[in-house]
């Protein structure tokens, strides 16, 4: 990883460009080797926790074909008292490609870094907006099974 990208902060931004950039491949190689991404309001047969850059890197590879970012509103980066640690906030806007319905999502992440890789990344995101863009409960859960399988 570039040295310019060794803060909390500087990751986030990276993050984000990489996300809206859909180099999934590039936005998991920001994980640790060992790094987790945790989902706490996982609606039921969505995963809850993904360890693992690999891992992760398997389950974000189908997420441009599910949902096509196209903005992404400049995150609110919360310094905490851990320096290892941020809280984010962004909304990102696009289209649910299965649905063409349109994809605003508010999310709120707390996110550890170390030595300028992603320790573990806890996402808040809503479940009820996902499900309304990619067509209820059946489109989320199908999202949720596209991005696991990859």
């Amino acid at each position: 990883m570039p040295e310019s990208v060794s803060t909390p902060s500087a990751v986030v931004h990276e993050a984000l460009r990489l996300l809206l950039a859909k180099d999934m491949a590039g936005f998991a190689g920001l994980w640790a080797e060992q790094g987790s991404i945790e989902f706490p309001f996982a609606p039921p047969g969505y995963p809850t926790e993904v360890i693992g850059r690999a891992a992760i890197a398997d389950y974000l590879r189908g997420y441009p074909e599910m949902a096509d970012i196209q903005s992404i509103d400049p995150p609110t980066v919360h310094v905490t008292a851990d320096p290892d640690i941020v809280v984010v906030e962004f909304s990102v806007d696009g289209v649910a490609v299965r649905t063409g319905r349109p994809y605003r999502l508010r999310y709120i992440a707390v996110i550890t870094v170390r030595a300028g890789e992603i320790a573990h990344y806890r996402d808040y995101w809503s479940p009820l907006a996902a499900a309304e863009a990619l067509g209820g409960a059946e489109g989320l859960a199908d999202f949720g099974a596209s991005v696991v399988r990859g």
